[in-house]
């Protein structure tokens, strides 16, 4: 390993995440039906997706042979290994099949368990979010910050629909209007990848959704948390990269959402 393998780590990541981008919007408003895939119910895939995700794993291989994947498309069974790299190839899928452009890759690296790079690219504005842990974090190499809104009458919160998990959709709606009545406003604009960035760039000032998965999260938590904001599970824990069930924000108005969420949730989730 050269002498600043954190350097390397993270270069390795921003190139990926271009070269991936690339791919994206060389392709943005030419899917035809045939290139589009159910994987289950309103959940998609396309051929880019494919095609991102394999530039990317092919782009860190290359520098780091001996390292595992744990990939939404190709690789979801959780490789082992110290040195961990979890990818979303295009995070907003169903965005990007109708050309929304809301829409991002997502590419993190995990370190026995702990995440240590985060890189989010929207290929659309030309927008890189990057985070070393212990590092601070980024926007097009500009340290960015999370907001510093006080009170949640004051605070926009982004949030995600359970379309996986239908089953949720009443708790998660009653979770919902708690919150709604309390906020200035509540956006969902179908990329948590792109939702999660925008709180550590103080864009949002909170954000929840449930029954994520690890790569939707894993690498917007870090820029979060390095942008000196928190993020938890809705039981006021870590473990929301395992749950999939994530509350995020500046300390204030995470700690607002998350009451509030605790209200209808109490013992039903996270224990």
């Amino acid at each position: 390993m050269h002498e600043n393998p954190m350097r390397e780590f993270l270069t390795t990541a921003v190139t990926a995440a271009r070269l991936a981008g690339d791919i994206i919007l060389k392709n943005l408003g030419n899917l035809s039906a045939a290139d589009v895939q159910s994987k289950q119910t309103f959940d998609f895939v396309t051929k880019v997706d494919r095609w991102s995700e394999a530039v990317i794993i092919k782009t860190i291989r290359q520098k780091f042979p001996y390292h595992s994947f744990l990939a939404e498309e190709t690789l979801k069974q959780a490789e082992a290994g110290a040195y961990r790299w979890v990818i979303d190839p295009l995070d907003g899928t169903t965005n990007y099949i109708h050309a929304f452009p809301v829409f991002a890759v997502s590419i993190s690296l995990e370190f026995q368990g702990k995440t240590i790079i985060g890189v989010v690219f929207d290929p659309v504005r030309d927008e890189l979010f990057h985070a070393v842990r212990g590092g601070r974090a980024f926007l097009n190499n500009r340290e960015i910050r999370v907001s510093k809104t006080t009170t949640l009458a004051h605070s926009l919160i982004a949030t995600g629909f359970p379309f996986r998990a239908k089953d949720m959709l009443d708790l998660y709606l009653s979770a919902f209007k708690n919150i709604f009545l309390e906020v200035s406003g509540i956006r969902r604009a179908g990329s948590a990848a792109i939702d999660l960035a925008y709180v550590a760039a103080g864009r949002f000032d909170g954000f929840f959704e449930l029954n994520l998965s690890p790569w939707d999260m894993a690498a917007g938590s870090l820029l979060i948390t390095e942008a000196g904001g928190m993020v938890t599970d809705f039981g006021g824990g870590k473990d929301f990269l395992t749950t999939g069930n994530i509350v995020a924000g500046n300390a204030v108005i995470q700690r607002g959402i998350l009451e509030l969420i605790r209200k209808v949730f109490s013992e039903t989730i996270d224990r």
